[in-house]
C-alpha cells in the first residue's frame, strides 16, 4: 500500500491544488478561491504521497458545525482510495475540533461521490433544486449531513 501523508494545507500546496481542481471538476472553483487559505473558519488538508499532492478538501468550521466545501482527487488517482482516505481524515478533524454536525452537498449526477458520502454515514436532508450548472442546463445540488454524538 502506499504510503500517504493528510497535512494542513499551505502555500506550497497550491499550484498543484489548482492544477487537480481544474482537471477534477466540470466547473472548477476560481483560482482566488483556491489560493485563499485564511478565509473564517478554514480548515483545508492535502493529501500527499511524499511531495505530490494527490487530493484535497476544503473545510469551514463555524461554531461546531463544519461544513465540507471542496473535495477533488487527481483524476489518474481516482478510484483507488482516496477519497475516502479523504473523507476519513475530514471525519476524525470535526470529531477532533468537537464537531456537533457535518455538512456538504453533492450533485446529483455524482453517484460514486454520493455513495461514499453514505457509505461513512452522511444522510441526504435536502435539495438545492437546479442549482449546479452543466454542459447542457442545470442539476441538483443533494445537501448531506452527519450529526456526531
Amino acid at each position: 500500500m502506499t504510503q500517504t501523508s493528510i497535512l494542513p494545507m499551505s502555500a506550497q500546496h497550491l499550484d498543484q491544488v489548482w492544477m487537480i481542481e481544474r482537471n477534477a471538476h466540470s466547473h472548477p472553483w476560481s483560482e482566488t478561491m483556491i489560493r485563499e487559505l485564511n478565509s473564517r473558519g478554514a480548515c483545508h488538508r492535502v493529501l500527499l504521497i511524499e511531495d505530490e499532492v494527490i487530493g484535497y478538501f476544503y473545510a469551514q468550521n463555524i461554531v461546531g458545525e463544519v461544513t465540507l466545501l471542496n473535495i477533488a482527487v487527481k483524476p489518474n488517482h481516482q478510484s483507488k482510495g482516496f477519497g475516502k482516505e479523504l473523507m476519513d481524515a475530514f471525519l476524525v478533524m470535526c470529531e477532533h475540533d468537537k464537531a456537533e454536525s457535518a455538512w456538504l452537498e453533492v450533485r446529483e449526477s455524482n453517484v460514486s461521490a454520493f455513495g461514499l458520502y453514505e457509505s461513512i454515514g452522511f444522510n441526504e436532508v435536502d435539495r438545492r433544486i437546479n442549482y449546479y450548472p452543466t454542459a447542457s442546463g442545470k442539476e441538483d445540488a443533494i445537501i448531506m449531513s452527519y450529526i456526531f454524538f
